[in-house]
């Protein structure tokens, strides 16, 4: 295994390369096609370098943990409002989530509703390109005009154009309240209505989700608001009236209970520990419903509003095949390494797009060493 502590020695050991790399941060996030070629682990590159709360600013190497990353935020009273999810119970793998990682797979959570995705918060990356060229792209403030924007072209692309040694993030501030607004009983098609008129309201909604079968096998559905203490409870009370046509609706106050509820979602709790395969699939809210109803699923949990939705289904399934055409995007987050061997994991590209992919990865790693064959 190859673990660099410098971003000097990590351009030297991609240029040294003699055949393909697999790249990992912490470990915790195998998703895609497995990967052949020699292990390089970035977790020697840790620390944050630079953090100006004043600022909303954070830099940090890319295998700094991102429980590092959180601790420093809340002592300021600030944290990462995209939400990242952690992978680990849901994959039933070890070690710590970097922060690189999570840029690098662009993992955002429940808050992407009202805030946006990873990418969104990127100002800036420092990166290795497949040649062992260190490149840089972006800054430190939201507005930087510096050509193409590569920071937001390596997030998502999951170290196949290049290995992130630095990353730039703006930050905000933390919230004082939190509430949940929840609704039991209701179908899929209730959910998804109930969970657009949240979203559409005034009320700034900063979650929407629906387990088909809760804590105690019966669907419940969740609504998020933050803020203040009395714009917290004002807007619960609000939204309790605007979606008492659904069915009963109550509202959770305790932080740790609405925490808790959050993280499960974010974390996609409902699967773990259960047997069979996960799929997500990204669609369009209206509809959600439709789709899942010909997955046969054995679980099924909806973020997002129903724009993103978690299926358990059984090991093996080929979910592309007993969906059909459908609009939208479906990935194997969790199976068996022969299953995703034998599987396009990723959404397959339109034809023009695949070309631009493949031009892209083309530029930045000539010589195919970077994850080769991951998002195939």
């Amino acid at each position: 295994m190859i673990a660099p502590r410098t971003e000097a020695e990590l351009a030297e050991a991609v240029a040294a390369a003699a055949g393909p790399l697999r790249i990992a941060g912490g470990g915790t996030r195998p998703v895609g096609k497995p990967v052949a070629g020699e292990a390089l682990q970035v977790t020697g590159l840790n620390g944050i370098t630079l953090y100006e709360p004043g600022a909303l600013t954070l830099v940090a190497r890319a295998g700094t943990p991102v429980v590092e990353v959180e601790a420093a935020l809340a002592a300021e009273g600030q944290r990462l409002a995209f939400e990242p999810m952690d992978h680990r119970g849901l994959l039933g793998t070890s070690g710590a989530p970097t922060i690189g990682a999570v840029v690098a797979a662009n993992v955002s959570g429940p808050r992407r509703v009202q805030v946006g995705a990873c990418r969104d918060f990127l100002l800036g990356v420092r990166f290795v390109d497949g040649r062992g060229t260190v490149l840089k792209n972006g800054g430190r403030v939201m507005k930087n005009v510096t050509g193409y924007d590569l920071a937001r072209l390596m997030a998502g692309s999951r170290g196949t154009l290049g290995v992130l040694s630095e990353v730039s993030l703006k930050v905000l501030p933390d919230v004082a309240a939190s509430a949940s607004v929840l609704i039991g009983g209701l179908s899929h098609e209730g959910a998804v209505r109930a969970m657009t008129a949240a979203l559409g309201s005034p009320f700034e909604v900063t979650g929407a989700a629906h387990d088909a079968a809760g804590p105690d096998g019966a669907p419940m559905t969740m609504i998020r608001i933050e803020g203040f203490e009395a714009q917290v409870a004002y807007r619960a009370e609000k939204l309790r009236g605007l979606l008492g046509g659904f069915g009963e609706v109550w509202v959770e106050r305790d932080p740790a209970l609405v925490a808790a509820g959050w993280a499960g979602v974010r974390d996609v709790a409902p699967f773990h520990d259960r047997g069979g395969d996960v799929w997500r699939l990204s669609v369009k809210p209206s509809e959600a419903p439709g789709i899942a109803a010909r997955c046969g699923a054995e679980g099924l949990l909806y973020d997002w509003g129903g724009g993103l939705v978690w299926l358990l289904v059984a090991e093996g399934c080929d979910l592309r095949a007993r969906l059909g055409d459908f609009a939208g995007h479906a990935t194997l987050v969790r199976a068996s390494e022969a299953a995703r061997a034998a599987q396009q994991v990723f959404q397959p590209e339109p034809g023009p797009l695949a070309a631009i992919s493949s031009g892209l990865r083309e530029k930045f790693d000539p010589r195919g060493i970077l994850n080769p064959g991951l998002m195939g």
